[in-house]
């Protein structure tokens, strides 16, 4: 079994000046789930190579068991450090896929015709595809083989107007990830700000933020009959 996580190579927090990029969490935690299972990962970004992290993730507060294991696995770093570009990838050769979220995809993986088009493919055929916090705003674009929205009429959860408004960068990103997904005829659920939720539709698997990457993974590798 193989999957496909993909991550976002935005390193820029709109015209604040401030840095940006995945959330540490939202990759480590799912990267254990999935080699812990025994599963075969594959890293890709739009640029290839490293993806930049949210510096703010990195921060004393921000750690978990599965961020400080990362730091001591040498193998999973230099994983990171040397992610394959996106438009390279075969597609084909994997069984699902799965975005780790942070503010980065919401300026590039929310429109990049490769990961939409991967997006878009995945679904057609019953592929499982699985986003986390912000990353579920990948799926803005994304249209079932019909022309209507992914979305549409799927349950879904996502980074919510809420928490966006607590970390005071509501007026900052591109499109608020809840809004997105309810214009697209998302039926969006949520539990309490910072509480782990994730929701799995057919094979429409999202959780709500960080604290869900780990609960959305495992429901990933339940759609794989793992």
């Amino acid at each position: 079994m193989k999957i496909l996580m993909v991550l976002t190579s935005h390193d820029k927090l709109g015209d604040t000046g401030k840095p940006t990029g995945f959330w540490l969490e939202e990759f480590a935690a799912p990267w254990y789930v999935f080699r812990d299972a025994g599963v075969d990962v594959t890293l890709a970004s739009p640029a290839g190579g490293q993806p930049p992290l949210d510096p703010v993730s990195d921060q004393p507060d921000a750690q978990t068991p599965d961020t400080e294991r990362f730091r001591a696995d040498s193998a999973a770093r230099q994983a990171l450090a040397s992610t394959h570009k996106l438009s390279d990838i075969n597609i084909d050769e994997y069984d699902a896929v799965f975005y780790p979220g942070g503010h980065g995809p919401l300026w590039d993986l929310a429109e990049d015709r490769h990961s939409i088009s991967l997006i878009e493919k995945y679904w057609a055929s019953g592929k499982p595809v699985a986003a986390v916090c912000h990353a579920p705003g990948v799926l803005r674009h994304a249209k079932k083989p019909d022309g209507s929205p992914l979305v549409e009429g799927k349950r879904v959860t996502g980074f919510t107007n809420s928490e966006e408004e607590a970390v005071g960068l509501t007026d900052i990103v591109p499109f608020l990830v809840e809004e997105a997904l309810k214009q697209n005829g998302g039926l969006f659920e949520r539990t309490d700000d910072w509480g782990e939720y994730a929701v799995t539709d057919g094979h429409l698997i999202t959780g709500q933020n960080p604290a869900s990457s780990g609960i959305a993974a495992q429901e990933l590798l339940k759609a794989l009959d793992l």
